[in-house]
C-alpha cells in the first residue's frame, strides 16, 4: 500500500515528519546478547502492575502520531495496556468506539489488572454503543491496528513478538509500536564505567536494527523516529524511583550478588557528587525513544514446481485480488 494512502501529508509538519528509512532483507533471528532471559522473565512476572508516567507520556506521543494514519481500524488490539497506559486506553477507546478491541496480557496478573481497570459494567450508561473489549488474543489475522508501549526492547525475544503482532494483523493492517533506544540512562551508564562498577543495564537495540526486524519478521513500509527525553530531578532517591518503576538491569553482566542498604548509600551518594546536572542543579536522566510504524504487506509466495499456500495467505491473496 503506497504511503500516501495512510499518512495525511496535511498533518505533517517539517518538524514532525517521521524518517523514512530503507531497511535491508536480512534475518534478525538472534535474540538481543545483552539480555539475561532468566532476568528478564523475573521483570515480567513482577513489574509493577501500573502504568508509570513515562509510559503514558510515550504513549501520548504515540497518540499524536496516530493523527498521520487516515484509516480507522474496525478491530485493533492493546499489547500490554497495563505497563503501557491505562489513560491512553481510555482514549483510543474513546476514539475507536465502535471498534472491537482485544486486550492482551501474558501475565495473568497484569490480565486480572486489565479487566478490572478497563471493563465497562453492565449498568454503566458509558457502555451503551461502546464495543465491548474482549481480554484475550485476537484470532489471527483479524486486527486493523496492533497498539504496544514501551514493551518490545524488555523482552528476551524481539523477533517472536513481532511475529506475534504480524500474525495477529490482517493484510494491510498497521502496527504501532514505542520502544526505548541505547541513549537510555546514559548518565548512569557513564558514571558506573567512570567508577568501575559492572554495567548498569542491558544495551538496548538502535531503531536501524528494528526496522530490519520488521522487515525480517514480514512487515512492509517500516517507518521509524526517534527523540531524547530528558528529565529530571531534585534528589538521586527519586531518580532511582523512576527507574525503578521503568525496569531493572537485565544485563548478563551485571552484579550477581544481592546489593545492600550500604551500597544504595554509596549509589545515592556518588549520583549527588557526580551525576550529571541541568543549568539549575537538578539531576538529569536520558531517555532514547524509537517509535515504530509498518504495514502488514499481502503474502508473497515463492512458486515452485511445487507450492504449499495456506489457508489463510490464500485468502488474503484472493481478498486483495477482488
Amino acid at each position: 500500500m503506497p504511503p500516501s494512502l495512510f499518512f495525511d501529508p496535511h498533518l505533517l509538519s517539517n518538524q514532525a515528519k517521521p524518517a523514512l528509512i530503507a531497511f535491508a532483507q536480512m534475518p534478525s533471528t538472534q535474540r538481543p546478547p545483552t539480555l539475561d532471559p532468566i532476568a528478564v522473565d523475573r521483570w515480567q512476572r513482577n513489574a509493577p502492575a501500573v502504568s508509570p508516567w513515562l509510559h503514558e507520556e510515550i504513549a501520548r506521543r504515540m497518540l499524536d502520531r496516530l493523527s498521520w494514519i487516515k484509516r480507522q481500524p474496525a478491530r485493533w488490539s492493546h499489547w500490554g495496556a497495563v505497563r503501557g497506559g491505562l489513560q491512553i486506553h481510555a482514549e483510543l477507546a474513546r476514539r475507536f468506539a465502535k471498534s472491537s478491541c482485544f486486550v492482551v496480557e501474558e501475565q495473568e496478573r497484569l490480565a486480572c489488572v486489565a479487566r478490572k481497570e478497563i471493563a465497562i459494567d453492565w449498568w454503566n450508561p458509558k457502555r451503551l454503543g461502546v464495543a465491548k473489549p474482549v481480554f484475550e488474543a485476537p484470532p489471527l489475522a483479524s486486527c486493523d491496528m496492533v497498539w504496544a508501549n514501551m514493551q518490545l526492547h524488555e523482552v528476551a525475544d524481539p523477533q517472536s513478538l513481532l511475529m506475534q503482532w504480524h500474525t495477529a494483523l490482517a493484510v494491510d493492517g498497521f502496527l504501532m509500536f514505542s520502544c526505548l533506544g541505547p541513549d537510555t540512562a546514559r548518565e548512569v551508564h557513564a558514571l558506573y564505567a567512570a567508577m568501575g562498577w559492572p554495567v548498569a543495564g542491558a544495551k538496548l537495540t538502535d531503531m536501524h536494527d528494528w526496522g530490519d526486524m520488521l522487515v525480517a519478521a514480514g512487515f512492509a513500509e517500516p517507518v521509524m523516529d526517534m527523540e531524547r527525553i530528558t528529565l529530571s530531578f531534585e534528589t538521586a532517591e527519586r531518580l532511582l524511583k523512576e527507574l525503578a518503576e521503568i525496569g531493572r538491569n537485565v544485563h548478563p553482566a551485571r552484579f550477581q550478588a544481592l546489593r545492600g542498604r550500604g551500597w544504595r548509600r554509596q549509589l545515592i551518594r556518588t549520583l549527588e557528587e557526580q551525576g550529571t546536572r541541568d543549568a539549575a542543579g537538578k539531576l538529569i536522566l536520558t531517555f532514547e525513544v524509537v517509535y515504530g510504524h509498518a504495514i502488514k504487506a499481502p503474502p508473497k509466495i515463492k512458486m515452485s514446481p511445487l507450492s504449499s499456500v495456506s489457508v489463510a495467505d490464500m485468502r488474503s491473496m484472493l481478498g486483495k485480488a477482488r
